[in-house]
């Protein structure tokens, strides 16, 4: 198989790295429009690179793109690369530009639109949602992610990088990495009160934490707080139910399951091998995005239309982030 991924970045490297790492058989090609990143992937992976995506997608046979640059930039680049009989693998979009030509462009073309959603795709989530499947009792949760959004990515200026960008802002990008499993998990929103605030002095146009009350209509409940403000990385989770607690600190050694009989909280021990990189925070581990290459490739090779998220479902979260982040403090909105 041939692929080409679009977008040099931190991104497009950790895509090339896995897959040069895990799929032996498939051969990469690599697009950036800044030449100093073409040089770096270049020198790190030993691909071909190129500034013009005419000379790599029209001249070469590509099966399949990865698109890892802003998102600001992928409803064009998606198009495009529809327009040309190549199956996509498209990163966060975070906006649904072109969403509703683009589904009916692949449809049309029979061919793989596959939007990532590395959440759904981690072992914790995956056992938690099981086990609430399973059970019959109300389930509330409580969450919270925080990160100052400066220390997002140290090696460049937060005004430099989309989440900067108040249509693509850092606590847009949490809510729609976040949202997808909690909607999975605990089921469609029937009321959301939302109140938001700006506590930094970052240069950014838009709130910067949120506090968020989730009523899901299975009658499971939480309360979702969001903000770019936490000096200390942090991704705590409680889940309540009569018959069980869990908690989790994001990390692939963090969930824990309180046992009832021994009053004591107990690990739950669910990979073989974690890998990770060292310049991220111990919660970002690579696993989920490996699987989902796998399962991309996989729906390639089925003839499927997407992977575990669509852009159908995505249109529902980014639709749920709108009323969000336009939300009126001290109001309820119903669904």
């Amino acid at each position: 198989m041939n692929v080409a991924v679009i977008g040099l970045g931190s991104m497009g490297k950790r895509r090339i790295r896995l897959i040069q790492s895990n799929f032996k058989d498939v051969n990469i090609v690599g697009l950036d429009k800044i030449e100093e990143k073409c040089k770096e992937a270049e020198e790190l992976f030993s691909i071909k690179t190129s500034t013009d995506s005419d000379n790599i997608l029209s001249n070469t046979d590509i099966d399949a793109v990865f698109i890892s640059t802003s998102p600001l930039s992928h409803s064009k680049l998606i198009k495009e690369v529809l327009n040309r009989n190549i199956n996509v693998f498209t990163e966060l979009n975070l906006v649904n530009d072109l969403y509703d030509e683009n589904i009916k462009l692949a449809s049309d073309n029979n061919l793989t639109l596959f939007l990532s959603s590395t959440q759904l795709y981690r072992k914790e989530i995956n056992h938690i949602t099981e086990v609430i499947n399973k059970s019959n009792k109300q389930t509330n949760y409580i969450y919270h992610i925080g990160n100052y959004l400066p220390d997002w990515h140290p090696w460049e200026n937060y005004k430099d990088f989309f989440v900067g960008d108040k249509r693509t802002n850092g606590c847009r990008e949490i809510l729609a990495i976040e949202l997808p499993w909690l909607i999975n998990t605990f089921g469609e929103v029937e009321k959301i009160y939302v109140t938001k605030d700006k506590m930094t002095d970052l240069e950014i146009d838009y709130p910067d934490s949120f506090l968020i009350t989730i009523q899901h209509k299975s009658g499971d409940k939480g309360n979702l707080i969001v903000d770019l403000v936490s000096r200390k990385p942090v991704r705590n989770l409680e889940i309540i139910n009569e018959d069980f607690y869990f908690s989790w600190d994001g990390s692939p050694t963090g969930l824990q399951k309180y046992n009832i009989t021994t009053n004591e909280a107990e690990n739950i021990d669910l990979y073989d091998e974690i890998a990770s990189e060292s310049n991220y925070n111990e919660t970002i581990i690579e696993n989920a995005y490996l699987e989902e290459i796998y399962d991309f490739f996989d729906a390639i090779s089925n003839n499927k239309p997407h992977g575990k998220y669509s852009f159908n479902e995505d249109k529902y979260i980014l639709n749920l982030i709108d009323v969000i982040e336009n939300s009126n403090d001290n109001t309820v909105y119903d669904f």
